[in-house]
């Protein structure tokens, strides 16, 4: 995929929200990775996948995917606080969810804790990984990231 058209679209989006709220100067490295890890949990919640106690099913496709590319949008604008781009590289497929989901949370935080090139890269490798597992290929991926894009500038527009 042509990753970087989602990083300048990124980009674009960072600096729109970065200049309606006075936060050109602000380091907002940890709040951006507080929001990764949460909406990391609101896609595990929609899934369910870990929900064995329960018999309710996972949330549509749609919902799923939606809250999947919140936290592309947070994974990407991560790279960019840090002048990070992904390199496209083959990703594990056939990984069971609930274990896509820690694999995730692990490379979220060795990133946060060391934010180098490398630790980026399985971050957003074990994300692409996750979302594969969930079902979702690179154009429906980059297409429900365009289409959350425009609604997340609709937001600003609006005082969100």
């Amino acid at each position: 995929m042509n990753w970087e058209e989602l990083f300048e679209t990124q980009l674009r989006l960072d600096r729109y929200i970065e200049e309606n709220n006075q936060l050109e100067e602000t380091d907002l490295f940890e709040d951006k990775m507080l929001a990764l890890l949460v909406e990391l949990g609101e896609l595990a919640n929609e899934t369910r996948c870990f929900k064995f106690w329960s018999k309710k099913p996972p949330s549509s496709e749609d919902v799923i995917l939606e809250e999947y590319v919140d936290g592309l949008h947070f994974i990407l604008s991560l790279g960019l606080e840090k002048g990070l781009r992904y390199s496209d590289k083959p990703i594990k497929t056939g990984i069971e969810v609930t274990k896509g989901f820690h694999q995730v949370y692990e490379k979220a935080l060795k990133f946060k804790a060391s934010p180098v090139k490398e630790h980026y890269q399985e971050m957003f490798s074990s994300f692409l990984s996750l979302g594969a597992a969930l079902g979702f290929t690179e154009m429906k991926i980059k297409t429900a990231y365009h289409e959350k894009n425009q609604q997340n500038h609709k937001r600003q527009d609006e005082g969100y």
